[in-house]
């Protein structure tokens, strides 16, 4: 079987796959779904393609960027599952950014979710189509032929036909409507839904055979580092290369213009090093006397804005969503509550920092990276160089980890601008020091939680105010309040309560921030569920049963009638319900599994906490122990709704991705800016988990028909907040500012 990286032109498509003249080319057509045939035919604009060539090989192709999440092992499955090829004889093939394929972006937990429908018609479209060839060669009733493991056969008369044998004769035929497609039920599928699937990329990766943006090698390529403003939007007010260019190895040197707001996905601009090798290149770079004018982002200090934050959220000026009266359930209380919480700013921190080759010849403009979002790479690069989009063929290779940095690509356009200006084919890299200091940043965020409790302790209003960096500050440097972020975890709380007031301060924003695994997920999430625990305890509640009090009856929410325009993760409210069923679900499932409420020994302590995001339902329960003042994770277990499971090796992998990755960040991770300037700079000063720090994770899948929803994301929201309503259960302490470290616990 073969699955290694390789990238498809449209003309390299029609040209390729052996014999394009013996070969079988199917697609999805943008944007009506409308399925058809291609056959030596560069006219037609396909969004995901079959080819069955003469040899019965059958290639699918890939739009969306593998990052380790597996999602070159899940997508074809459903189109090979629904054609009935054997998978043996399955060849992946990766696209390159094309608007033909519709949305490649590789993010927000939607790849299956977007494709699901659209990759399973695809595939039936084969089978109908061989079933009709063979029905053709034998001169029968298509209803009487079978298509099983990459054959038809004949019921009646016992004939079999390889799909080889049948290429030529399907070609001539005309598509089926989508009318005519009878897709397979769950008892018929042969791969989706099993637990023995093989990684198709796994030999390669293990073997060292994978080719990484990091690894992509042209013939006569010379590499380039780049020193970046230090602080955001800074210029080069002069440079001395002296001593840079007397470095063996080193080639040149370019100044690339700075950038200014907004931060979009531009390159940052600075004084790049052109050399025979990467190390050459760096050391040339540490021989650069460079004098910067950092401008107006100097003025600024992550621990010093803390108090405009605090500020702003003394009277927050934005509504977000109303329920009753908030003002009226705090008069009637008999009890009220308040807490602050803080999580700090955050790296994505990928194994694989930035990289990406370019190449300029003839006119046209070769890129190869580990990007998340070819297109937009594929736009960036054009609209930088003044060329036009189709002069620009951007390249996917594999990428060492992404979470959303990988999505922006300023990186592809740095090492653009150096091939095009020097003439050589130029690998751009990043070290680690450049990706922690000159990246997107998840946003420090600042909320504050009030709840108004009855004399019964019955919780009647709840108010939870927040501030952050926003997002849309990357579009528009004048945004200075949440937008989408107010769906992840803030407006969209689904607890039963009369009386609920949400809000917004605003802030100025003085660093790039961008999007980041599970997004304002993370510290909205980790203020509610904390903040749950927390009137339980003052409730004297169990923890588990007031999480499912505060959720109450079965329903279906929706806060149209509450000023609240919920977004949903850009999906209907119908398609996609917020269903507390769901969600319920999953709290009692995780907490049967993790034996919630048993003894524990003395020092231990169990929390629990849970989530909806990317339309997926999450619950977690972790373990601690606390021993001479320092906690241990001790067990965690976690259990996902994610509706329809499409390949559950790599839903677990994620999950458990997923408890490392936000363990990092609970722990130890911390980006803090002084004078404008970022203080971390590799992995002695912002840390990650280690393999310590996570001890055995038991996930945990709920079966359902649902549609398929996220699962790169949504493990991490709850696992914060369960961690730390562990602490408080293990030794009486609570923490409400993350990361833990700073309280010498860790």
């Amino acid at each position: 079987m073969s699955h290694s990286i390789e990238n498809l032109s449209r003309r390299r498509f029609i040209q390729g796959f052996g014999s394009v003249g013996s070969a079988l080319v199917l697609g999805v057509q943008l944007p009506t779904h409308a399925l058809a045939q291609v056959a030596n035919s560069q006219s037609f604009d396909p969004d995901v393609f079959i080819s069955i060539a003469n040899d019965g090989l059958v290639s699918i192709i890939s739009h969306r960027s593998e990052m380790g999440q597996g999602i070159r092992s899940t997508l074809p499955l459903l189109v090979a599952d629904e054609m009935e090829a054997d998978f043996d004889r399955v060849n992946i093939v990766q696209a390159v950014a094309d608007a033909k394929y519709g949305s490649q972006n590789t993010d927000g937990s939607r790849s299956v979710r977007k494709n699901y429908q659209r990759l399973r018609q695809a595939g039936a479209t084969a089978r109908w189509m061989l079933q009709q060839a063979a029905a053709k060669k034998w001169q029968v009733d298509a209803d009487e032929c079978e298509v099983y493991n990459h054959k038809v056969s004949h019921k009646t008369s016992g004939k079999s036909a390889d799909f080889a044998e049948l290429v030529e004769t399907a070609k001539g035929l005309t598509p089926p409507t989508l009318e005519q497609l009878q897709l397979k039920r769950n008892d018929q599928l042969r791969y989706v839904g099993k637990d023995d699937l093989p990684l198709a990329d796994g030999k390669d990766f293990v073997n060292g055979t994978a080719v990484y943006g990091y690894d992509v090698e042209l013939p006569g390529q010379k590499y380039a580092v780049i020193a970046r403003p230090p602080v955001v939007f800074g210029q080069v007010k002069s440079f001395d290369a002296t001593a840079t260019l007397k470095v063996p190895g080193v080639l040149k040197v370019i100044e690339i213009p700075a950038a200014s707001a907004p931060a979009f996905f531009k390159p940052l601009g600075g004084i790049a090093v052109i050399a025979e090798n990467t190390w050459a290149a760096i050391k040339g770079r540490d021989k650069l006397k460079i004098q910067w004018h950092h401008g107006d982002n100097a003025n600024y200090s992550t621990r010093e804005h803390e108090k405009a934050f605090a500020k702003t959220l003394a009277q927050p000026p934005i509504t977000v969503r109303k329920k009753g009266n908030w003002q009226k359930a705090l008069s009637a209380s008999a009890k009220q509550l308040e807490a602050e919480y803080y999580i700090s700013g955050l790296s994505h921190s990928m194994m694989e920092p930035p990289a990406a080759a370019a190449q300029f010849k003839n006119g046209q403009m070769q890129v190869w990276g580990c990007t998340q979002t070819p297109q937009s790479a594929q736009r960036v690069i054009g609209d930088t160089l003044g060329l036009k989009h189709e002069q620009v063929t951007v390249h996917v290779t594999y990428l060492g980890g992404g979470f959303g940095r990988k999505s922006k690509p300023d990186y592809m356009a740095e090492a653009a601008i150096l091939a095009k200006q020097s003439g050589w084919p130029v690998k751009m890299v990043w070290t680690r020091e450049d990706e922690i200091r000159h990246g997107y940043y998840h946003s420090p965020s600042l909320q504050r939680t009030y709840a108004a409790i009855d004399d019964k302790g019955k919780t009647i209003g709840w108010r939870h105010a927040m501030v952050m960096h926003p997002i849309n500050s990357t579009f528009n440097p004048n945004a200075k309040s949440p937008t989408f972020e107010n769906d992840l975890g803030l407006g969209d709380v689904p607890f039963a309560i009369d009386n609920i007031l949400i809000e917004n301060g605003e802030t100025a924003t003085f660093q790039r921030i961008g999007w980041l695994r599970s997004v304002a997920n993370i510290s909205n999430t980790f203020a509610v569920g904390s903040f749950v625990d927390e009137i339980a305890h003052a409730t004297g509640t169990d923890a588990k049963n007031h999480l499912l009090q505060l959720i109450g009856q079965d329903a279906k929410l929706d806060f149209a009638n509450q000023g609240y325009n919920y977004r949903n993760y850009n999906e209907s409210l119908d398609d996609y319900p917020l269903d507390t069923k769901r969600l319920k679900n999953v709290i009692e499932l995780v907490a049967k599994k993790a034996n919630w409420g048993r003894k524990l020994p003395q020092g231990h302590g169990l929390g629990i906490a849970a989530h909806r995001s990317f339309l997926s339902y999450v619950a977690t329960v972790v373990e601690v122990s606390m021993k001479d003042g320092k906690v241990k994770i001790e067990r965690i277990d976690s259990a996902i709704d994610c509706g329809k499971v499409l390949n559950p090796d790599r839903v677990k992998a994620q999950m458990e991705g997923a408890a490392v990755m936000a363990a990092s960040f609970a722990l130890r991770g911390e980006i803090t800016l002084k004078d404008g300037i970022v203080e971390q700079g590799n992995f002695d000063d912002y840390p990650l988990a280690r393999i310590n720090d996570i001890p055995p994770t038991h996930i945990y899948l709920v079966d359902s028909d649902e549609k398929p929803t996220g699962v790169g994301e949504p493990g991490v929201p709850p696992f914060a907040p369960a961690l730390c309503n562990a602490i408080f259960a293990a030794s009486g302490k609570r923490y409400r500012r993350l990361p833990l470290s700073q309280f010498g616990i860790v």
